[in-house]
């Protein structure tokens, strides 16, 4: 199983091995990104809000930690897709703490232990082409970025009210805020627990705002979250 360790914030010495089980993630949840979906140009982006949140999973393979590299996949050039495109995705991601399955929405933040940075990158050609979805463009190994640290939950006031941003060789590309998210953490954990069973150190990935765009071997990709920090990462090509 893949496994990252990662610094406890506000606990000085005391680090959390994440390994989770799954990882799921919220497609569609700030009204921005979905007003982007023309240029984004993939399948299931529609311009309508969602009546329901809209999950996909990202697979555990995925996982890497703060000064890893995203390795952009070889496999992409036997496609000879005209304009091949993987984009970065900044997103908060909710640490889970214990079990849960059917928790009420107002009881769900009992189950979170602690927040982090993601990045929750996507390799569009892919994720467009296959007709079961976008498993495959979402769980190429290095897709899922996250840190630099764990700030435990009661150490954030209000996770809905939290700057994130992306820079891309210091160049911003989103800005946005938390309090944007269309489905809120209680309300997106409790829809999730009635449709599975979620474990300690599962990640849940909350979505993106507008600005996602391609990355290219050479680039150092930032999420930066107002509270957490700054997750860095460089894009190289694997042959």
């Amino acid at each position: 199983m893949k496994r990252i360790v990662l610094p406890v914030s506000g606990r000085p010495g005391e680090t959390y091995e994440l390994a989770p089980t799954k990882i799921i993630c919220l497609g569609l949840n700030y009204a921005d990104h979905i007003k982007e979906s023309v240029s984004v140009r993939v399948k299931g982006f529609t311009p309508e809000a969602p009546t329901e949140p809209v999950l996909f999973p990202k697979t555990p393979n995925t996982l890497i930690g703060p000064g890893d590299d995203i390795e952009l996949p070889a496999i992409v050039a036997q496609y000879d897709f005209e304009e091949p495109r993987t984009d970065h995705e900044a997103e908060l991601a909710v640490v889970i703490g214990k079990t849960m399955k059917n928790v009420p929405a107002e009881e769900v933040m009992e189950y979170v232990f602690g927040y982090t940075c993601a990045n929750d990158v996507s390799q569009r050609n892919i994720q467009n082409l296959d007709r079961s979805g976008w498993f495959r463009g979402k769980s190429f190994d290095t897709f899922c970025p996250v840190g630099p640290v764990i700030v435990l939950r009661d150490s954030i006031d209000d996770p809905h009210n939290l700057a994130i941003s992306c820079r891309v060789d210091g160049r911003v590309t989103q800005q946005a805020n938390t309090g944007q998210m269309i489905f809120r953490i209680p309300e997106t954990l409790a829809y999730i627990s009635r449709n599975m069973t979620l474990e300690a150190g599962d990640l849940v990935l909350t979505g993106t705002p507008s600005g996602v765009g391609p990355v290219s071997p050479g680039d150092t990709v930032e999420i930066e979250i107002e509270q957490i920090g700054t997750l860095r990462n460089g894009v190289v090509s694997v042959r």
